[in-house]
Parts: C-alpha cells; structure tokens; sequence
C-alpha cells in the first residue's frame, strides 16, 4: 500500500506541474480528490477491508497524502493566476493617460470676466432665478404693458412669477439693502422663450455690472469697459459707443469692438463693417433710484450687461451658440 500511495504521489505531481490553465487544473483536482471516482478517494474506501491493524497507519499516509495534493494544487493555481497576469501585460505599451477633466469654455470665459471686474474693485453678488414680475421688470422702469417687455418673451409660472431674463433685478436687490458707494457685478444663467438657431437659446448666461457713488459720470462708464474689452480682446481692439435705448438707463448706449477677426476692415463675422456688438451699458435712470430709495440728486450711477456667450464666441471664434450644450467632447476637448 506504501508502494502505491508513493506511485499516486508522483502521478499527481507530474500532471500538477504540467496544467497550462485552471480548467485542467480542475479536471486533475477531481481525478484525484473526487468524492465519486476520485483515486484518493478510492483508497479511503479500501481501507475498511484492509487488516484492523492496519487501518490506522494507512489511514494516516492516505490523509497526509490528500494534503499534500491539495497543497500543491493551490500553489500551481496561484501560479497560474500569476502567469496569467503577465501574459496580459505588455510593459512595452505606452501606459494609458487617465482623462483630465476641464472647465466649460463658458466656465472659462465668466471666470476671466469675474477676475476683470474683481481686480477693478467690483464684488459678485448672485440672485434668484426664480424672481417676481416687480424685481425682473416693473423695479427696472419697466411697468406692466411696457413696450420693452416685448422684447423679453419669458417663462411665465404663474401671473406674478417667472425665470428671470436678466440678472438686473439682482441689482434692485442689493440697492435695497445696502447705501452707496455700490460696485458689484451679477453673474448668472438667464430665461428667454428664444427660437434655438445659431445666435440664440432658451438658456444663457449673462454678467450685469452697476456702480453707484457721488459724481459718477459717463467717462467713468467709457473707462472701466475700455479696461474691460483691452483685458478680455487686447489692447489693439478698438471700443465705441453707439446711442440706444433701456428702460433703466439715460442716457443708453451699444458698446461695439473692432472685428475680432478683420481687426476692423471688413468681413463675413462682422457683415463687413469691421464692428461687433458685445453688450449694452448706460447711466442708471432716476426713476430706477427712486424705486430703491435713492436720492438721484445726490447720488448717480452707470449699468452694463453681457451676455457670456457672446463674449465667448467672439472670443474664440465660435459661429454656433448650440455647440456649448451639445455635450461634443469633440468641441469640448479645443478649450
């Protein structure tokens, strides 16, 4: 019995160490260590029909046997395991870059505007975009039935709330609550019932800026936009002011750049005349003062808004707002 437990020993080991994957692993593992037919297992049945004086002693070598095999069975399959691991890995390759994410180029072009204005003294000061029909228009010198209104085709929740189409009345706001000198600037995303095509969506986002102090005058309003277009498109663009209309500034003016693309000589971007509109500005009217509280014989003030996504098309030769919310990693990828 001895003799053919050693002569089991030495076939298991061999058959071991020749297994190429753990399916034939397995296959040895139960030719041997089977419950039914496995040849170890044999030999624990045999044992009841050997001599009674022998029983024991045998009993002891078939145990020690079966944990030897067992042993050698689970190193050959951390082995295996190993091997495999190598086989996949090719340290050859070049080693997988992981995704670095990025800022939306919107991202990007608010936070350059807010860095611009921080560094002129101004603060950034939110606001709902759930507002009231009397922050969002009738504060802002815009009564009910006011022809301006129709120019803001809004979402409407009920009949005296809806989705804010500008961040102006963030303005109202803090004017109510705190007294001059005021500088601050109104980042946010605004709501307008807009046709989706190339210039306009239903959501954008939008910077207004006010400034309110004794002695405040237009050139005050010519030089911080100046400093602003210079910073944001550099110092060879060229700014001019073109009179307008807004319901909450006198006197109101266009604020156009020099062709970001032409640099003024004419082209396909600026229809040929060598100017782009960036955004509307002017002084605050005194009817806006009054609904605050404020003297407008003390105290006077200048506005602006942008829209941020105008500023970043111009910016980086963009032709189609729908592109910021496509989610095209494609687009994405170039800021």
């Amino acid at each position: 019995m001895r003799e053919e437990l050693e002569k089991l020993k030495g076939e298991a080991r061999e058959k071991i160490l020749k297994v190429k994957d753990e399916k034939s692993l397995e296959r040895v593992r139960i030719e041997f260590l089977g419950r039914k037919q496995g040849k170890i297992t044999k030999v624990l049945r045999s044992i009841k029909d050997m001599p009674p004086e022998q029983r024991p002693l045998i009993g002891e070598l078939v145990n020690q046997l079966k944990h030897q095999i067992q042993k050698e069975l689970e190193e050959r399959k951390k082995n295996l395991e190993k091997e495999e691991k190598e086989e996949y890995i090719d340290i050859t390759l070049p080693g997988k870059r992981p995704l670095v994410g990025r800022l939306h180029p919107i991202t990007q072009t608010l936070e350059e505007i807010k860095r611009i204005f921080l560094g002129l003294g101004f603060g950034v000061v939110g606001g709902p975009e759930v507002e009231t029909e009397y922050y969002n228009f009738e504060a802002l010198n815009m009564p009910r039935y006011h022809p301006a209104r129709d120019e803001q085709d809004s979402f409407y929740l009920d009949n005296n709330y809806l989705l804010r189409t500008q961040t102006s009345p963030v303005q109202i706001r803090v004017m109510e609550k705190k007294s001059p000198p005021i500088r601050i600037i109104a980042p946010g995303r605004c709501y307008r019932r807009d046709a989706v095509d190339a210039s306009h969506f239903p959501m954008f986002h939008q910077v207004e800026g006010l400034a309110v102090d004794k002695k405040i005058t237009f050139s005050d309003l010519k030089g911080c936009l100046t400093y602003f277009v210079h910073r944001m498109f550099g110092k060879e663009t060229r700014i001019r002011f073109r009179p307008s209309f807004f319901p909450f500034t006198e006197p109101s003016a266009e604020v156009d750049i020099s062709c970001i693309m032409c640099r003024g000589s004419g082209c396909r971007v600026c229809s040929g005349k060598g100017w782009l509109e960036i955004l509307g500005a002017g002084m605050v009217d005194p009817e806006v003062f009054k609904k605050v509280n404020y003297d407008p014989e003390k105290y006077q003030g200048f506005a602006f808004g942008m829209g941020v996504e105008r500023i970043c098309m111009l910016k980086y030769g963009i032709d189609d707002i729908r592109l910021f919310f496509q989610n095209d990693l494609r687009f994405l990828k170039q800021f």
